[in-house]
């Protein structure tokens, strides 16, 4: 009992430190995504394909969450946008904390589209609110069609659903079809994209969808 106690109260945290994560991010219109996955599965590629579209047109920052090293951090920085490296030292997830306390990196700087990209992982990550619009949880098809049924809380949870890799369907044993069908019987309302980041499909229409929650904020 005093273990799921000790958890509650942690969570309780969390949540009202996103409370005003989220609060923040509406006061200065910054529209915030926290991309979740498995390790490996393309999120910081296709963060660089994003990055690449937005540059010059939207001013763009990212977090970055690693359990160790900084190599992500330094590629992000390549496409000349302020980024924040959170390393975990183990832990599998980020918190609303470490967000709120890497947003303060970017005080005096324009952002109008923050990217919070998490520790790889499919199932910790669900249960923490970072004070983000969404949570974008990505899923590449050399991992399989049937994740979505194998960590339910992840995609339960989150508002989009990013199928990377498409360029190698045929080369894996997986059916994009039955991924996003599995997909919708855990979350119906997810909306799905299918990416490449070698061929650059699906990226305009992602990055459309972001552009639109952008501008909503006036």
């Amino acid at each position: 009992m005093s273990v799921v106690t000790i958890e509650r109260k942690v969570l309780e945290k969390n949540d009202e430190i996103a409370m005003k994560n989220r609060a923040r991010f509406a006061e200065r219109k910054v529209f915030a995504v926290n991309i979740v996955s498995s390790p490996g599965s393309g999120k910081t590629s296709i963060l660089e394909r994003t990055l690449d579209h937005f540059q010059g047109k939207v001013p763009a920052a990212v977090i970055e969450g690693d359990v160790q090293t900084d190599l992500d951090a330094q590629r992000i920085a390549k496409h000349g946008v302020p980024v924040v490296q959170v390393v975990t030292n183990g832990m599998c997830h980020l918190e609303a904390k470490f967000v709120a306390d890497s947003f303060d990196a970017f005080d005096g700087t324009e952002v109008r589209l923050l990217i919070i990209e998490n520790v790889g992982n499919l199932v910790c990550p669900s249960g923490y609110d970072l004070g983000e619009a969404h949570k974008i949880v990505v899923l590449s098809t050399t991992e399989g069609d049937d994740k979505p049924l194998k960590y339910p809380a992840m995609f339960r949870n989150a508002s989009v659903l990013l199928i990377n890799k498409i360029d190698l369907v045929p080369y894996v044993n997986c059916d994009p079809d039955l991924m996003t069908r599995n997909a919708l019987t855990v979350n119906p309302k997810l909306t799905v994209f299918r990416l490449s980041c070698t061929t650059g499909e699906g990226i305009a229409e992602w990055c459309a969808w972001l552009q639109r929650h952008v501008d909503a904020l006036g």
